[in-house]
């Protein structure tokens, strides 16, 4: 098993050369969110190109589930704020909007990108997402994207989740999970850990640790492959999984 705090520091490596690149060479990385379908183009016409570039994901967690005006919504793992910004716009002014990532470059990057629109209603906090800081029983929706994966403590996040929630509070995870146990090799393999892969949870252990922290319903709603290319055979167990729970 590799250490945790191993893991962390390669996991803040790679993020922070992906918010250098964003900011340093603005239009030449697509990002997640402009390739992906499950971003409709007229939500992210606008936001900062940064923001766009930055984006590295799975899904989509605004669209999981359904997010009202006035709420606060909190982002594990904000990046550079993308998934932030949306949120934004639909709970309004009324609303807040709290992006967590431990990455400085991306903490940076992301308070630029709030700097270009302007986006009063949201704020970035550096911290890691088993220990956000955020008051309890203060949150109405937490949503992440491809991050929990990137956790080496998933029950400790679950945990944080569930403590910042309020009581019918709903979470929108876009994530990686498995079917079936990836070869040894693969796990033990540091790259496969920032690529969302090594670090992937079976599904009914992932749904198990969310019931235990707390969660009173877990939803599954819906399933796709990871990756739709690769001769790896262990590949086709690995999952885009969209989750709606309830606390």
């Amino acid at each position: 098993m590799l250490d945790k705090e191993i893991i962390i520091e390669k996991v803040k490596d790679e993020y922070s050369e992906l918010a250098k690149g964003a900011s340093e060479c603005c239009g030449v990385r697509e990002g997640f969110a402009s390739r992906s379908s499950t971003y409709d183009t007229g939500q992210i016409q606008g936001l900062p190109q940064e923001a766009i570039a930055a984006s590295a994901g799975c899904g989509n967690p605004n669209a999981i589930g359904e997010l009202r005006h006035g709420e606060t919504v909190v982002d594990f793992g904000s990046g550079g704020g993308i998934d932030c910004f949306l949120a934004s716009q639909i709970v309004g002014k009324e609303g807040q909007v709290i992006g967590v990532d431990m990455t400085q470059e991306m903490y940076d990057l992301a308070n630029d990108n709030k700097a270009k629109i302007g986006a009063e209603n949201v704020e970035f906090r550096l911290a890691q997402i088993d220990e956000t800081g955020i008051e309890s029983n203060s949150v109405d929706v937490i949503i992440s994207n491809c991050v929990i994966v990137l956790a080496p403590d998933k029950d400790a996040v679950f945990r944080e989740a569930v403590r910042i929630l309020r009581s019918g509070g709903r979470m929108h995870i876009s994530d990686v999970m498995l079917r079936s146990i990836l070869p040894t090799n693969v796990v033990a393999d540091m790259d496969n850990w920032t690529q969302c892969i090594a670090g992937a949870e079976l599904l009914d252990n992932y749904i198990n640790m969310m019931v235990d922290a707390g969660f009173s319903s877990v939803e599954i709603v819906s399933d796709k492959p990871f990756k739709a290319e690769g001769d790896e055979g262990w590949m086709d167990s690995v999952r885009s999984i969209n989750i709606l729970a309830v606390k």
